[in-house]
């Protein structure tokens, strides 16, 4: 019977031993989730490497049992004398959450009831009913764990959490082998097998943990036993002399153990002594402690344009003048006069005209109109570092094809830059825009005998103060990066 029951428990514990430290993975895949996945296409593997707690522990203990309900039994009550027994238990204990758990658990002992101890010779004196028992068992059960401490537990409780109550509740089959001892000698009465259908039985009880460190827990445990057995005190029969004294049909006993719980895992803490909701007020309690103090705006703001000059890209921003998140003059129809300085704020116009485009007048003669002999053209701009040509100049080089095509003059397209790069290369650059914009008018139906392109780089600037060691508005810059015609 007990080395029947020992395999069982054996063959139950090796596999859950074996798998204590891994967690089931869950396959992340590319594939989009079906409806029985998690619905998330992101999903990591959970492993032991991703796990914060220990969850799996061995515990195992030795008490005393004492039969309280029953025909015979341990406790001097009237039918029986203080014998005590002997019992030894060994579990396997999962934690699903941090408040409750599932332990598998063996437990083996013997209970002693009766006038006396069977170990001893039957008194002389004992009557015919005086007798003494013992009883053997062998028990495997499944007990749910709650750990009341953390479900009980204040989330403001900040004290050392080392003390943990908890309650136990559960079933499993029982296997036992009762004696009977008179003056006649000892005799086997009741042998029940495991797994048999008259041998379930269920207990429930509480016990007192304490924390001795991240490895071992001390407890002491109290459990009762219903065995819903009327033969488990040795009594005989159920209907024998001795099983006729007491009305309940039920053995039942206390074990009270001592014992120890051995927690696996390389993770610091374990579930069981870990409230989560303890855990996330302790950080609130510590942000709202931190101090929260943030300087802003460290270099101030020199040109008052409300941007700090920590991530201000214009120092020099004219008073009143309007600005975007970067601190830069708004400058609405991009023409290179800011809006403070603009009169035709939405078109696009020469820097000379403040902002506004140009009017031609055709002054008349003897003969009728006769054609302006201007000496130059100005207005066309670009971007930094760049000889593309912007849609906003397209109505300022259709107005010069019309009045090239209508003079009877040459004209030389005249590229500038801005000081911002070396001589050789704002010289390159230079030429590049004045050819970019003589091949613009001769591919809209100039003459190309009419134009030539020339280059002068950093050496024409419209705003001569803006020498390399100045730094310039971006609008005086953009000023500089020009081009325009020259009449012959």
């Amino acid at each position: 019977m007990k080395l029947s029951l020992a395999i069982v428990a054996l063959a139950l514990a090796v596999p859950t031993v074996s798998y204590a430290q891994d967690s089931i993975a869950v396959v992340s895949t590319d594939e989009y989730p079906n409806t029985f996945s998690s619905g998330s296409a992101n999903i990591s593997p959970f492993t032991q490497k991703s796990k914060r707690f220990n969850d799996w522990a061995i515990s195992f203990g030795a008490g005393v049992p004492l039969i309280q309900a029953g025909d015979l039994t341990s406790i001097k009550n009237g039918n029986g004398k203080n014998l005590f027994g002997y019992s030894a238990f060994v579990s396997i204990d999962k934690a699903i959450t941090h408040a409750f758990g599932i332990n598998l658990q063996y437990d083996r002992g013997e209970t002693r009831q009766g006038w006396f101890n069977t170990k001893d010779s039957a008194p002389a004196n004992a009557t015919y009913q005086q007798v003494g028992a013992r009883t053997q068992y062998d028990a495997i059960s499944v007990l749910g764990d709650i750990n009341f401490s953390n479900l009980l537990r204040r989330v403001d409780n900040k004290s050392t959490y080392r003390w943990a109550l908890h309650g136990y509740a559960g079933i499993g089959t029982l296997a036992y082998r009762a004696y009977q001892k008179d003056a006649t000698g000892q005799r086997l009465m009741t042998e029940i097998k495991p797994f048999k259908f008259g041998s379930f039985f269920g207990q429930a009880g509480a016990g007192l943990k304490f924390k001795v460190n991240r490895r071992l827990d001390l407890e002491t445990r109290l459990m009762y036993v219903y065995t819903g057995d009327d033969e488990f005190d040795g009594g005989g029969a159920q209907y024998s002399d001795i099983n006729k004294r007491e009305d309940q049909i039920s053995d039942n006993f206390f074990n009270a153990t001592v014992g120890l719980s051995l927690k696996l895992g390389k993770h610091e803490s374990h579930l069981m002594w870990h409230d989560p909701l303890q855990e996330i007020y302790y950080k609130l309690d510590v942000l709202a402690n931190k101090n929260q103090d943030i300087e802003v705006c460290k270099k101030g703001d020199a040109d008052n344009d409300g941007v700090c000059d920590d991530w201000d890209r214009q120092l020099d921003t004219p008073a009143g003048a309007r600005v975007d998140g970067a601190g830069v003059a708004l400058d609405t129809d991009l023409d290179g006069v800011i809006d403070l300085y603009d009169k035709c704020v939405t078109v696009p116009g020469p820097v000379e005209n403040q902002g506004c485009p140009l009017t031609p007048t055709e002054p008349v003669g003897p003969s009728g109109p006769v054609i302006e002999t201007a000496t130059n053209m100005e207005g066309i701009e670009f971007d930094l570092n760049s000889d593309r040509i912007l849609s906003t100049n397209t109505p300022i080089l259709n107005n010069a094809v019309n009045y090239i095509n209508s003079s009877k003059g040459t004209y030389t397209v005249i590229g500038a830059t801005d000081t911002r790069a070396s001589d050789e290369y704002n010289q390159k650059l230079s030429e590049r825009r004045a050819n970019s914009v003589k091949n613009y008018l001769i591919k809209n139906g100039v003459d190309s005998s009419k134009l030539n392109a020339v280059g002068r780089g950093e050496k024409d600037l419209k705003y001569p103060e803006c020498d390399p060691a100045t730094k310039c508005p971006e609008w005086k810059n953009r000023a500089n990066r020009r081009v325009y015609f020259e009449a012959k």
